[in-house]
């Protein structure tokens, strides 16, 4: 490091050994080819207090010191001396400034002048734009795709702190301690779908909603009729989700089959290969499953439940997909921009049995939003958190039997 190296000096609060936060904020600050030297660091006494730690950071030159705390921001560090934030115009549509603050999904506040301005929402890997609302400044998270020629987008990591927000999803008498681990794979099962039960029962009494991303799998393993019940019960109040599982619901609902086998036996049927491709025409023709459910042309499923309750549903597809359905939106920013319509008043979140829309739907949920990851697969919520979501939680198991478990705990049949 040159004697003419710059410095920061940046300051965390928090569980910082339990959580591992100062490990990966030393790590971070070496792996962007700078240097530190912790100033000092209060672990506190008693298990439940915080610590507080001053790291002085030094790189070569400004523009790297200035990556560097940007990136420490992800960790919920701050720049003891913020200072004031940097505006520079979009040189064009769809471009930011070269020095761009790349967002966190962590509450952030931005110094203009003398003045702290919230952000209106936390989303990660966004810009931040100052624009003015009723003769004040307002300042909004930005998708490049979204950002328009002149305007003011914030630019460094000068005037912008961000807060670490709890993210704990509570039980009824404790927090979630078996989700301390980032998976939880050998925990007991019925205490895991009771105080997620209980968590979701509270979300919707503080008049909050429960945002819910699912995979094809919730039909392949016969869940759909707990999942119905579950929509009627009101503790579905916005869904995300593929082709695939929309097609696959409305194939089990027209044929009784998904991906040609019967759920019934669990054996393939005559000419079963051809029921999603017949279910999407049907749905074509009927002109949307909304309009497939008016004409009483669907008359079951998690979809024809959906449309009944009025809840939302937003399908974003991919390159893979048949038809596609007419509600699928196959401009995939077209279907960012309705997902990010659907999360005010989301209070929690959970993921089941997908991996492609779990981490695009984690990608633009603020960390302040509990989220529950659900799948076989233990990779799925590894690659959440390594994403960005800190604040998600896994839940390894069979999909099929969870949501019977939780429709027992929240919609039991009478």
């Amino acid at each position: 490091m040159s004697s003419a190296a710059t410095s920061a000096t940046v300051e965390l609060t928090g569980h910082l050994m339990d959580t591992g936060i100062l490990a990966r904020v030393l790590d971070d600050v070496l792996e962007y080819g700078g240097d530190y030297r912790i100033e000092s660091i209060d672990i506190g006494r008693e298990h439940q207090d915080e610590s507080t730690a001053r790291v002085e950071v030094r790189a070569d030159d400004h523009d790297l010191l200035e990556r560097i705390v940007m990136r420490l921001q992800v960790h919920g560090a701050n720049a003891v001396d913020p200072g004031t934030a940097t505006v520079r115009p979009a040189p064009s549509d769809g471009v930011f400034p070269e020095d761009f603050y790349s967002t966190t999904n962590l509450d952030t506040f931005v110094r203009l002048e003398r003045e702290w301005i919230p952000v209106d929402r936390a989303e990660m890997d966004c810009g931040l734009v100052v624009t003015e609302q009723g003769g004040r400044p307002l300042v909004r998270n930005v998708p490049v795709s979204d950002v328009k020629a002149g305007d003011s987008v914030v630019c460094g990591a000068h005037g912008v702190r961000v807060e670490m927000t709890p993210s704990v999803v509570r039980g009824e008498e404790e927090d979630f301690g078996f989700m301390s681990s980032a998976v939880s794979s050998e925990k007991p099962q019925a205490l895991l779908v009771h105080q997620i039960a209980e968590r979701m029962r509270e979300v919707k009494a503080a008049g909050q909603k429960v945002l819910w991303v699912g995979g094809p799998a919730v039909v392949h393993t016969g869940a759909s009729p707990a999942m119905v019940r579950l929509v009627r019960a009101g503790y579905v109040d916005i869904l995300f989700a593929g082709n695939a599982l929309a097609t696959h619901d409305i194939e089990s609902a027209l044929f009784g089959t998904s991906l040609g086998v019967d759920l019934s036996k669990g054996s393939g049927v005559p000419h079963g290969h051809e029921h999603h491709i017949r279910a999407i025409n049907t749905i074509r023709a009927a002109g949307s499953i909304a309009a497939a459910v008016e004409k009483g042309v669907l008359t079951g499923g998690v979809m024809h439940a959906m449309v009944e309750a009025g809840k939302p549903f937003v399908l974003v597809g991919s390159v893979r997909d048949d038809g596609p359905l007419p509600d699928v939106y196959t401009d995939v920013i077209e279907g960012q921009r309705a997902m990010r319509a659907e999360l005010p008043g989301v209070g929690f979140c959970i993921m089941v049995a997908t991996m492609l829309h779990s981490i695009a739907t984690g990608n633009i949920l603020p960390a302040s939003i509990p989220l529950v990851c659900v799948d076989i697969n233990p990779a799925t919520v590894t690659k959440l958190a390594d994403r960005g979501s800190a604040q998600a939680m896994g839940i390894v198991t069979d999909i099929g039997l969870f949501l019977e478990q939780l429709a027992r705990e929240l919609a039991p049949e009478g």
